[in-house]
């Protein structure tokens, strides 16, 4: 049975992560601080940590850098982080800090199950949602030129 570590200071942002992924099979642990969240992997066989990027006093991008630090250091084994994060462009600090995955709030149940499906199975999650479209490289298609 997989240990989900929900950290967020926003009850309804961990609220709606509980509600996604939470089930007999699952279980769950809460905390609404960022340095809680080492101190509960160090105590706890963690398998996943669902970390808001907004957070009062560490946010997402400290924790999943402390988590990394204190892994190199060998304190604490690796886990794998899903980071919630406000808008697109935090993706940045996202793949900067670490994180294997990432969703772009306003989040939805589907993708919170797939995200964390995927984290658990070894693997990365990177929401599309959002994403820029790929400008067009060199001339427009035959057919689409306004002047006829």
């Amino acid at each position: 049975m997989p240990l989900i570590l929900v950290a967020s200071d926003a009850p309804s942002v961990r609220a709606e992560v509980i509600s996604a992924v939470g089930g007999p099979d699952t279980e769950i642990l809460e905390v609404r601080s960022g340095p809680a969240v080492t101190l509960a992997v160090e105590e706890y066989e963690t398998d996943l940590v669902v970390v808001d990027l907004q957070m009062g006093n560490m946010g997402g991008m400290a924790v999943c850098l402390d988590l990394r630090l204190e892994e190199s250091y060998g304190r604490i084994p690796h886990v794998p982080v899903l980071m919630l994060l406000d808008r697109r462009p935090d993706v940045f600090m996202a793949r900067r800090s670490g994180a294997e995955g990432w969703l772009v709030k306003p989040l939805d149940p589907r993708r919170i199950r797939r995200a964390t499906t995927t984290l658990l199975d070894g693997g990365h999650f990177h929401d599309e949602s959002f994403a820029p479209l790929p400008a067009m490289v060199g001339p427009a298609p035959a057919g689409d030129d306004p002047r006829g």
